[in-house]
């Protein structure tokens, strides 16, 4: 009893859960950079909209590419080793950045190292966080790591924005080099692996458990996780409407709201806060989501999720033209809903798929976001520069999130499919 309760006054996870939210903070606002330096780089290098939304999309494809292997490569290594690896890959890319001259490095930096790198530090380590310390209050915590993508930007955006504005792009880059190098020996301290490793049992569980050891190849296995995983319908509605909630999230609005808002004369700074905004109220939605994903069927939230956000996509060019007032209610309105689908997501792959296999799975489900958010970041980019507006993007992406609603309620309830 006495173990016990001092097990429910200092649980380690929360430390771990502190550790991985920083972290994924870091990594969110860092991969939010270039929307900031898409209208700096068309003046001093020339590239236009479509040429740097093309780092982007790579950027974005590889980010999710890397989801269910990197769940292979924590169940094998462990999640502390995988993070300090990614956080010294991202530090030296950014540290190259200043240096280049040319749309091929921008490439190579920013569509390769940082899509890989970012990749190990996206919504499958808060999941497998979630999985390994806790049994309770996982849609909580799944909520709350999930939040720190849209934290992210509400701490890096209009800092990296008005120093862009203020003394330029480069120095924006050396202040995420400082903030990577004081993030590195905080990972190296006090992360763990595994509640094992603490001599604790999962929150909500009184049995303490070593971890299982990893079998099989870190390559193949995430290969064959989506082969059995790719039998079932579910898995197809679960990623067909994860596609078109990356096609309305980072991909369209994460990337290319702060340049659409210069075309109506907004400032970068200003666009900046309005992105900061929805990180606010997205922290709020998401962490609300997860409450809601602990008590109510997770299609249903998914159906009124992508059927508000498809709303206020279709509102977003009126609203550009009509004022800041409007900017601001969409900003809210929006930002309340910008990633909420994730943790409703990740319990209805847990049920159905399995506790075990959930990481790989829910990576192959983040690949089918990612797909969906770099089709969107490149077409976007390339329909503003033929068309001159963002208005077609903006309205087709909401016509999108309506038919991922319909999408929703028709997966299958949750039952053992996979053992």
């Amino acid at each position: 009893m006495g173990i016990a309760g001092k097990r429910r006054q200092w649980f380690y996870g929360w430390v771990v859960v502190a550790v991985t939210f920083l972290t994924l903070i870091v990594s969110a606002g860092i991969r939010s950079i270039p929307s900031i330096f898409m209208l700096p780089f068309e003046k001093e290098f020339g590239w236009g909209r479509a040429d740097v939304s093309s780092v982007v999309s790579i950027n974005i494809l590889l980010y999710g590419l890397m989801g269910p292997f990197s769940a292979a490569l924590m169940e094998k290594f462990g999640t502390r080793r995988v993070m300090l690896t990614s956080l010294i890959s991202i530090g030296a890319s950014l540290a190259l950045t200043p240096m280049m001259t040319a749309l091929w490095q921008f490439d190579i930096l920013w569509g390769i190292l940082v899509g890989l790198s970012t990749g190990c530090l996206a919504n499958v380590l808060g999941v497998t966080i979630a999985n390994r310390w806790f049994v309770q209050h996982k849609g909580v915590v799944v909520g709350i790591l999930t939040a720190s993508a849209a934290t992210g930007q509400l701490l890096f955006l209009p800092l990296l924005a008005k120093i862009t504005v203020d003394i330029g792009w480069r120095y924006a880059i050396y202040t995420a080099i400082a903030v990577i190098a004081v993030l590195i020996p905080i990972v190296a301290i006090w992360m763990r692996n595994h509640p094992y490793e603490v001599g604790a049992a999962a929150y909500g569980s009184d049995q303490v458990v070593a971890p299982t050891p990893f079998k099989g190849n870190i390559f193949l296995t995430p290969l064959r996780t989506l082969r059995d995983a790719s039998r079932h319908g579910a898995f197809w509605l679960l990623a067909g409407t994860f596609f078109f909630c990356g096609f309305s999230t980072n991909g369209l609005i994460g990337t290319h709201l702060i340049p659409a808002c210069g075309d109506y004369g907004i400032p970068e700074v200003t666009a900046a806060g309005l992105l900061a905004l929805m990180g606010i109220f997205d922290l709020i939605g998401t962490t609300m989501s997860g409450w809601l994903t602990d008590r109510f069927d997770g299609r249903w939230l998914l159906f009124w999720y992508y059927g508000l956000r498809g709303i206020s996509l279709i509102f977003l060019p009126q609203a550009l033209g009509l004022g800041y007032t409007e900017l601001l209610v969409f900003a809210v309105f929006y930002g309340l809903d910008w990633i909420a689908t994730v943790p409703p997501t990740v319990r209805i792959a847990s049920d159905i798929f399995g506790k075990e296999k959930a990481g790989m799975v829910f990576g192959w489900i983040v690949v089918a976001h990612q797909l969906g958010a770099s089709f969107a970041a490149f077409q976007a980019g390339l329909l503003r520069d033929w068309l001159g507006s963002y208005t077609v993007p903006f309205t087709m992406a909401g016509f999108l999130c309506l038919i991922a609603a319909i999408m929703a309620v028709r997966i299958r309830r949750p039952q053992a499919l996979i053992k």
